[in-house]
């Protein structure tokens, strides 16, 4: 690894490992969307950039940059140039997609893919978007080739069946040419082999000459997700650094020569089951183009790290590790680009609910964060840059990247407070675990040393420990075998290697694929419109079964007993969304002109479907039921106060939250039920006993205000303009449903609610408690639930009055003083036992026999029934009477199935080479379990009393074996 004059030595200077060859740069596979950010990027030279235009270079990291092209205005640009033609500017989505089918957001049209599914209509015809994304299925390469990138922007225009391939292609090169001014000549284009209408296009409108023009198979220009779904032809465009190597055999794939920056995607057909292609009716075009592999080529850049989007990030570390990027090394710079694109990744992450953990998301957001903090330990990062040695660096970069993200995703900034407060915490944290891998890692050490010296090998660290030492506590490969070389033990690289391709490939196989599907649900849409929710006004309502399903499958008629889903053109019911539970109730059906009643079903759950169709499950309890039919819809009024209650205590509870432990906190989700609620919220601690009672004093202090509450529709910039809050995990339309407690709370909500507060009744948190890194969950009751759990522990109270024989105000005291009874009752059961144990094992110290040729002094015994404490006792009693050198072994079944076992050894022993903690491990283990401790003392246990005899006997002979075998 390359060295620096300020790195600390090797067991301090903890950052990144070395990594193994470049690898053949990823191509985009049929699996793969919209891809303009995952072509090669090859290296730009300063003369083949010498003709780029409308340049004022300045002298950025040893290369000239224009001035004219930053990161923002070439996004501005984009979306302005198709607002011109009728695109509608649409926000980016959030990072965590609205689909579980996709770990993150992977590609621009992610948010569209309803539409062009067919299962949501279009809201407009044309739309532009510069979508945040993040792909880690490369991760290892980023900052080692020009392109790979784990968070970045890709800028799209899409249409839903608007225009199609003349369009697209005449305005992806009148952007190209004219509003970003790229010489034409260096341009290439790519088609799909058999798409003869985009090759006409390109050569006769457009005007590209013949030899710029590539015909590529199906792995390179056609796109599909998946099996079946949507898909059709690709056309892509690539800038050429090296025109001066003419047209004669040019290879696109050159990354030497060659960039890829704007993929043009025609969506006109449906992969059917056998592998046919059927026209679409909507054509659609999807778009992406790399805004910072456009950066790259404008600003005169060699890399996209280089260009402005990242850059600044980089020479923060830069000057944070004392070092200048422009005079650094291969192995500097690596390492800064590493910090540079993996600090935005997870500033935007945070920023949008990902909390680091260790499962799903989270783990993407801690392994990232745990790259930027071992490759800045390794360049020489300490401290926070505030005169603070001890303090986290991760913050000081985070200010950097939340300062450039104004233009990107506004949001950002707002949520500075706890996105810089979670990677402090995650940081030290993560600086502790390196100190305990530091540790274990001189165990593996002493394991191998040990190993090679029984059998007579070259020791050697496996490569799996090797791979856990780099993956959960972050030891880069370098270090650790610098630190085995030191001890001289080899590490099995080749056994690394396949642990790191494991992981790589499951990464890849889990986070890069948008599965779209064309099934039977759209030819069912095709027959049924949006159900009309009438449930905000109504408990009841008449409506037609449009639709009936039985396993999804369509069917005209349903008898009693059958489990069904009704579609119908109107309800009252609501549908689970928000956190809300979906309503129950009764569907009636009665014969012709109000006669007798033919059928009931009792619905149990509500959900949506298919866009915005309402999907009733249920029973036929009675009768039968047909579509066309007219039926009686009600909701059952008394759950649904139920959940009235609990959804406006949610709001209620997150507004009571801010209040006390600050605005910084956050929504994770929650559940409306009807008999509760439960709120998941982002804090790094456990809330206190005196900030819970608080939360539920102002909660019921709201409840008791009786305040009416407002409901408005809006759009849905003016309801953010307000100061509303966005529920998690919801998708909004332009226009949006605020529910306000005036003076208390403004969310955006589809929810339903209580007309005033005083409807609520009370509110009871019913616990408080972590469940992940950073994220801690309320349970609660509200209404007539808060009511029953009252009473309820009214009623416990009682009873423990009553038994206690005192009144409620001194069950505390006289609880205290049982316990603080059996305490003492229990301290002195165990010293009694322990000095029965030693007592015990007084009369067995003359059993002990004498092991030549150092004469040591051994005893193994069984003690019979004696817990651990009391075997501990007797051990340590026996090793002190016994004159040194002397080595005890005990053993019990103390009952329960449990076996207990301790190894005492002398000074004189551990002299030997004779170790406690190593010995009684492998004992443990003919007992089925294991333990460990000090070369001096080692207690270990099992879970196979039966076979305590053996490992005592086993016991004594390896411990004679051991000590005779010692030389002189």
């Amino acid at each position: 690894p390359a060295v620096y004059p300020h790195i600390s030595p090797a067991r301090r200077s903890l950052g990144l490992r070395r990594q193994h060859g470049r690898g053949a740069p990823a191509r985009r596979t049929s699996a793969t969307p919209v891809v303009c950010c995952s072509g090669s990027l090859p290296v730009a030279s300063q003369s083949s950039q010498s003709t780029m235009t409308g340049a004022n270079p300045v002298t950025v990291a040893g290369t000239e940059r224009s001035s004219e092209w930053s990161g923002d205005a070439i996004r501005r640009r984009f979306l302005d140039f198709y607002a011109a033609r009728g695109h509608k500017i649409l926000p980016s989505s959030s990072l965590v997609p609205d689909d579980p089918t996709v770990f993150l957001t992977i590609a621009g049209m992610l948010q569209f893919k309803p539409i062009f599914l067919g299962k949501e209509p279009r809201r407009v015809p044309c739309a532009t978007t510069s979508q945040k994304c993040i792909r880690t299925n490369d991760i290892e390469n980023v900052g080692r080739t020009s392109r790979h990138q784990t968070f970045f922007e890709m800028l799209g225009n899409f249409s839903f069946g608007d225009y199609f391939k003349k369009d697209a292609i005449k305005w992806a090169w009148e952007l190209t040419t004219k509003e970003y001014g790229l010489p034409p000549e260096r341009l290439w284009i790519s088609v799909f082999e058999d798409d003869d209408e985009a090759f006409s296009i390109w050569l006769n409108e457009v005007g590209v000459p013949k030899e710029r023009i590539k015909r590529m198979g199906e792995d390179d220009n056609f796109w599909t997700s998946g099996a079946t779904g949507p898909c059709g032809p690709c056309s892509e465009m690539y800038y050429d650094f090296h025109p001066e190597r003419g047209s004669l055999n040019a290879d696109l794939n050159d990354d030497s020569r060659f960039i890829e920056f704007y993929n043009l995607v025609f969506m006109q057909y449906n992969k059917n089951d056998d592998g046919s292609l059927e026209p679409l009716k909507q054509k659609n075009i999807d778009t992406g183009m790399g805004l910072e592999r456009m950066a790259r080529i404008l600003q005169n850049v060699p890399n996209n790290y280089e260009t402005d989007l990242i850059f600044p990030i980089m020479e923060k570390a830069a000057s944070m590790a004392l070092v200048s990027y422009s005079k650094a090394d291969n192995a500097m710079r690596t390492n800064l680009k590493v910090i540079g694109d993996h600090m935005r990744a997870v500033v935007y992450l945070i920023s949008d609910g990902v909390i680091p953990s260790n499962i799903g998301r989270g783990y993407v957001v801690r392994r990232l964060i745990r790259r930027v903090v071992r490759t800045g330990r390794l360049i020489g990062m300490r401290g926070d840059g505030h005169e603070n040695s001890e303090g986290a660096f991760l913050p000081s970069l985070a200010e950097t990247v939340i300062s450039l993200s104004s233009e990107i995703d506004p949001d950002v900034e707002s949520r500075r407070k706890s996105i810089l407060g979670e990677l402090q915490r995650e940081e030290l944290r993560f600086v502790q675990t390196l100190g305990r891998g530091e540790k274990l890692l001189d165990e593996l050490l002493d394991e191998a040393l040990g190993s090679a010296g029984d059998i007579g090998d070259k020791p050697c660290l496996s490569g799996k420990d090797v791979f856990l030492l780099y993956d959960t506590y972050g030891f880069p490969i370098e270090i650790t075998a610098e630190i085995a070389s030191e001890r001289g033990v080899t590490i099995d690289m080749k056994g690394f290697d396949i642990e790191m391709e494991n992981q790589r490939k499951q990464s890849q196989a889990a986070h890069n694929v948008i599965k779209l599907s064309v099934g039977n649900e759209t030819e069912i849409i095709k027959s049924i419109p949006d159900t009309e929710f009438l449930g905000y006004e109504s408990l009841f309502a008449t409506a037609v079964v449009k639709g009936i399903l039985i396993n999804g499958n369509p069917v005209e008629n349903v008898s009693e007993g059958t489990d069904v889903e009704i579609l119908l053109d109107r309800t009252p019911f609501y549908a689970e969304s928000g956190g809300q539970v979906g309503d129950n109730g009764f569907l009636y059906v009665y014969g012709e002109e109000g006669g007798k009643q033919n059928a009931v079903i009792e619905i149990k759950d509500v959900q949506k479907s298919l866009g915005n169709i309402f999907v009733h499950k249920g029973t036929i309890k009675q009768g039968s039921v047909e579509v066309g039919k007219k039926i009686d819809a009600a909701v059952d009024g008394k759950l649904r106060q139920g959940a009235k209650a609990h959804h406006t205590a949610t709001h209620l509870l997150q507004s009571a939250l801010k209040s006390v432990i600050g605005s910084e906190t956050s929504q994770a989700g929650s559940l409306v039920a009807f008999d509760r609620l439960r709120f998941d919220f982002s804090f790094h601690r456990p809330l206190t006993e005196k900030e819970l009672l608080e939360i539920e004093s102002l909660v019921n202090q709201w409840i008791s205000d009786a305040t009416h509450l407002e409901t408005n529709v809006m759009a849905l910039q003016d309801a953010k303009n307000a100061g509303a809050t966005a529920m998690f995990g919801e998708k909004y339309g332009e226009q949006v449903r605020v529910v306000e407690v005036p003076g208390v709370s403004m969310e955006l909500c589809g929810g339903t609610h209580v007309s005033n507060t005083a409807e609520i009744r009370g509110f009871k948190i019913i616990s408080e408690q972590g469940i992940a890194s950073g994220v801690r969950r309320i349970e609660a009751v509200a209404g007539d639930a808060f009511v029953e759990y009252v009473c309820s522990r009214d009623n416990y109270m009682r009873h423990l009055c009553s038994s206690l024989k005192v009144k409620a105000e001194d069950v505390n005291s006289r609880v205290e003083t049982i316990v603080e009874e059996l305490r003492t009752a229990r301290n002195e059961a165990s010293s009694l036992r322990s000095k029965i144990a030693v007592l015990k094992a007084a009369s067995l110290a003359s059993k002990a026999v004498l092991v030549e040729p150092h004469n040591v002094r051994i005893l193994v015994e069984n003690m019979g029934d004696v817990d651990a404490d009391g075997l501990k006792s007797a051990a340590e009693h026996l090793v002190g009477t016994l004159q040194d050198p002397a080595a005890v072994i005990l053993g019990s079944s103390p009952g329960d199935g449990k076996v207990s076992l301790v190894a005492a050894f002398s000074p004189g022993v551990v002299k030997l080479g004779v170790q406690a903690g190593k010995f009684v491990g492998g004992i443990a283990k003919l007992c089925g379990g294991g333990g460990g401790g000090k070369p001096n003392f080692a207690q270990a246990g099992g879970r196979k009393p039966e076979n305590l005899p053996d490992a005592l006997e086993k016991a004594r002979a390896e411990i004679v074996a051991a000590l005779s075998s010692k030389a002189s």
